[in-house]
């Protein structure tokens, strides 16, 4: 039985934190899940920085994949798995198998799995009444196998996999002057038991010769028709009949539809495919995988039992923040250690939150909580993502818990500290190799202050001569992001670890003043040196909404 997934994930521009805690946590719910039916799974919402990339591939562990947004797929519904049917079965059977399976509408499919047209039940009732040209199985290159199953026969003579591809279906009547100038090479008879009249159709080199009634079929004729190589099939219809459903033996590849078929992928977003349903008048609509092959069927009912993605969200509550689409997916929990944001729920849902300086050492607690074994490689992780939110202990957020968690998962994952965060940040110092979006994009977070979105990058780095740097890469860069993102101001801190100091950029709306107000110092455009201030939680965000709310 294929297990549900749970996606555990961080917020977008994903720090070490938000990486390693989702990593953590997911490790935890798998060891401790008492439903065999779930599995959890790491993910990510954004692109992994260079020093969550150093992290990582210290520790041997995945990036977790990407995810860009959580609203319901086709692929979250429940599929009918029609199975694909081959172009060259008869309109009977296709008929026969829309009764069986209550559908009205077959995929034909090629050998490879690919799409190649519908057959709806329209299509063959139209066949049924429409169609009064007698050279209507050679135009539709009939199999002699189609037209023996569709009658019910016995092939007596010939290769029943031949297709009737030339000539029309001939009532054999009249005398024998008649019949010869009646049937033409390559036509498909139909008579009774007149051993004359079969051998005047075999000598007039018609391609099949259907007896009916079930008559018995005497040595001279079989043995004619084996000389000339005419199929010979023996139905117990009577004449009448045969005429009449001998049609149904047609391939359904030549009524089907070719052109214009309107199908879905597996990844399309269901309010994507209700609004382009509504232009569409169609019951069934195709399913295609990555591959475009051919999955199943689906119709508008099937949309109404759609099955919401679950989630659990670490180191965020802001919607701002959350993948695209949050509100269409099922949040089963939230872990985090941020200010309580905008996120709404359905339900009540287990709801963690705590004010320690790291996501990571919520989840160690929690591992210690539930008597479960950190190993190595998580406690790696973990310890990484503590030292990364807390600057090595530097940050205001860090709390003795913080620290004492730090440095017991260093004892277990074989680590010290000092040289772990030294590499870890002089990885995310290396903007050489970065795109000024990349840089601008690798730490930032929106936030909302009444009717006010405002978005806040942090940039840090081992010495003030690498941030010089980066500031004039990115200044230039930052009316551009400002409207690209929709927000009323931008700011960026530009973080030095050592000297535990940020120089603030900005750009757009009253920023200048908005952070004299907050700091008590004078307006100024080129931005601002703040001494001892290097968490973005804890030092800028309250300073900056509190001064906003009360110019509002």
């Amino acid at each position: 039985m294929e297990k549900t997934k749970v996606w555990v994930v961080g917020h977008k521009h994903p720090d070490t934190d938000s990486i390693c805690a989702a990593i953590a946590y997911a490790n935890l719910k798998n060891k401790t899940n008492g439903d065999c039916r779930l599995e959890y799974v790491p993910k990510r919402a954004g692109t992994v920085n260079a020093e969550t990339a150093y992290v990582l591939k210290r520790f041997g562990v995945k990036t977790p994949r990407l995810i860009s947004d959580v609203g319901t797929q086709l692929m979250d519904i429940q599929i009918r798995e029609t199975k694909g049917v081959n172009g060259n079965i008869s309109m009977k059977k296709a008929w026969e198998m829309m009764k069986s399976l209550r559908v009205a509408t077959l995929p034909i499919v090629n050998s490879r799995g690919k799409l190649e047209g519908l057959i709806v039940s329209g299509d063959i009732t139209e066949s049924y009444m429409n169609v009064y040209d007698n050279s209507i199985l050679s135009a539709a290159k009939t199999q002699y196998k189609n037209i023996a199953e569709t009658l019910e026969g016995t092939v007596l003579t010939g290769n029943k996999h031949a297709y009737f591809h030339q000539g029309k279906v001939v009532i054999a009547v009249g005398t024998q002057g008649v019949l010869e100038n009646a049937i033409a090479k390559d036509d498909l008879v139909i008579l009774g038991d007149r051993v004359d009249s079969q051998l005047v159709s075999i000598a007039s080199n018609c391609s099949c010769l259907i007896v009916t009634n079930g008559f018995e079929v005497s040595s001279e004729v079989i043995e004619a028709a084996k000389e000339r190589d005419v199929i010979m099939i023996s139905t117990p219809y009577d004449t009448f009949t045969t005429a009449r459903i001998i049609n149904q033996s047609a391939p359904v590849r030549h009524f089907m539809t070719k052109e214009g078929i309107v199908h879905f992928d597996l990844d399309d977003y269901v309010n994507d495919v209700r609004e382009a349903m509504t232009k569409i008048r169609h019951r069934d609509f195709p399913i295609l995988d990555e591959n475009q092959n051919y999955v199943g069927m689906f119709s508008r009912r099937n949309l109404l039992n759609a099955q919401k993605k679950q989630v659990i969200l670490v180191d965020h509550n802001e919607k701002s923040q959350a993948v695209t689409n949050i509100d269409e997916a099922e949040i089963l929990e939230i872990i985090d250690h941020h200010r309580l944001g905008s996120l709404e729920t359905m339900s009540p849902v287990y709801f963690r939150n705590q004010p320690l300086g790291c996501t990571s050492t919520i989840i160690c607690r929690m591992y210690r909580e539930q008597d479960v074994a950190v190993s190595p490689q998580m406690a790696g992780l973990m310890c990484a993502a503590i030292l990364s939110d807390t600057l090595m202990f530097r940050s205001p957020t860090c709390t003795p818990e913080d620290k004492e968690a730090a440095l017991q998962l260093a004892e277990i994952a074989g680590v010290n500290v000092e040289e772990l965060a030294q590499s870890m940040f002089e990885a995310g110092s290396n903007f050489n190799n970065k795109t000024d979006e990349e840089i601008l994009n690798q730490d930032f977070k929106i936030f909302h202050s009444g009717d006010t979105a405002f978005g806040v990058a942090q940039v840090s780095a081992m010495g003030r001569t690498e941030l010089d740097r980066v500031q004039k890469r990115i200044e230039p860069k930052l009316t551009q992001m400002r409207g690209e993102k929709r927000l009323d101001m931008i700011f960026v801190m530009l973080t030095d670890i050592l000297n535990e100091s940020t120089f603030l950029i900005y750009d757009g709306g009253q920023a200048a003043q908005i952070v004299a107000g907050a700091y008590g110092c004078e307006p100024a455009s080129a931005g601002v040196l703040l001494e001892g201030v290097v968490s973005r939680k804890k030092q800028l965000i309250p300073a900056l909404i509190n001064t906003m709310t009360a110019e509002q």
